[in-house]
């Protein structure tokens, strides 16, 4: 069965996010970053979270010397897309206009940010540049 990367679910994320925040990270500090408490059951969880992102090749492990030491293979936005886009997915059959309608009806753009989705839209919209 092919590892969807699009589903990325909060215990993942919050080992993204260590790793965005402080790169490279062992297992274990990332345990420490992620958990209140480092223990047996703490470690285990975080490497099988480590496992579940190496599957989806979200993770990169330095096994060049011990212990192990990892880094993200993609980006807050990246994962922010990727999120967004299997959201959209979801309740819409893909479209993000919904969201976008949303989100500059719901005034929670300021004026640069909707100036900002304007010249997204406008670059994008030529195929030819």
């Amino acid at each position: 069965m092919a590892v969807s990367k699009s589903v990325v679910p909060d215990a993942e994320l919050n080992v993204l996010k260590a790793l965005w925040d402080h790169p490279p990270l062992s297992a274990r500090e990332i345990a420490e970053r992620v958990y209140p408490q480092v223990n047996a059951s703490s470690l285990g969880t975080v490497q099988k979270l480590i496992a579940r992102l190496e599957d989806k090749e979200l993770l990169q492990r330095d096994d060049t010397k011990s212990p192990h030491r990892f880094t993200t293979r993609v980006s807050r936005a990246e994962v922010a897309g990727m999120q967004l886009d299997e959201f959209a997915r979801k309740l819409s059959g893909g479209s993000l206009s919904l969201f976008v309608s949303h989100l500059v009806q719901a005034k929670k753009l300021s004026q640069a940010e909707k100036e900002a989705v304007r010249k997204l839209l406008e670059d994008d919209s030529d195929p030819s540049s």
